[in-house]
């Protein structure tokens, strides 16, 4: 290794550190497989819609880009080394978001998805105050993230009632 590299430069280090990032991102990629499982398909299509509920092709660019901003920000935290708490918070509300949609779409209970998206916000807002302290840079990459889920409980809930 080079000796006038500060530590966070050398080679291993950065290897260490791009790996870690694709880990990262890989596991809030993750949580999004079971859109994969549990298609919206013919019973969503049929159920009566609000008129703000967006076309269905925002929801794929718009996840893409928020799963990308929240690997990101896992990663900056967890490059503190200190950050064991908050990733621990921020992995609850990675379980919340991987739950979402085999209750909505698999189970057809958008009521019961309503209460796990309630959490899930929850858990982000708690992720985004203990991410603050580690890296602000983090904590604002969340922060469209719990703005969608803040936009995604309300359509959840309407189309609950509607319903």
């Amino acid at each position: 290794m080079d000796a006038a590299l500060p530590q966070a430069q050398q080679p291993s280090s950065l290897s260490k550190d791009s790996l870690a990032l694709a880990g990262w991102v890989a596991l809030c990629w993750a949580a999004a497989l079971s859109g994969i499982a549990f298609m919206p398909g013919e019973w969503y299509a049929s159920l009566n819609k609000p008129a703000w509920n967006p076309p269905n092709w925002v929801f794929g660019p718009v996840w893409t880009t928020l799963y990308i901003m929240m690997g990101v920000s896992a990663w900056l935290v967890w490059r503190t080394g200190s950050a064991r708490r908050a990733l621990t918070v921020f992995l609850i509300q990675l379980l919340l978001n991987a739950l979402w949609t085999p209750i909505f779409f698999g189970l057809k209970q958008p009521g019961a998805a309503f209460a796990v998206i309630v959490a899930m916000w929850c858990a982000i807002a708690a992720s985004v105050a203990v991410f603050w302290g580690h890296s602000r840079v983090a904590a604002t990459l969340l922060m469209p993230y719990l703005a969608w889920v803040s936009f995604a409980s309300a359509l959840n809930f309407a189309l609950w009632r509607l319903n």
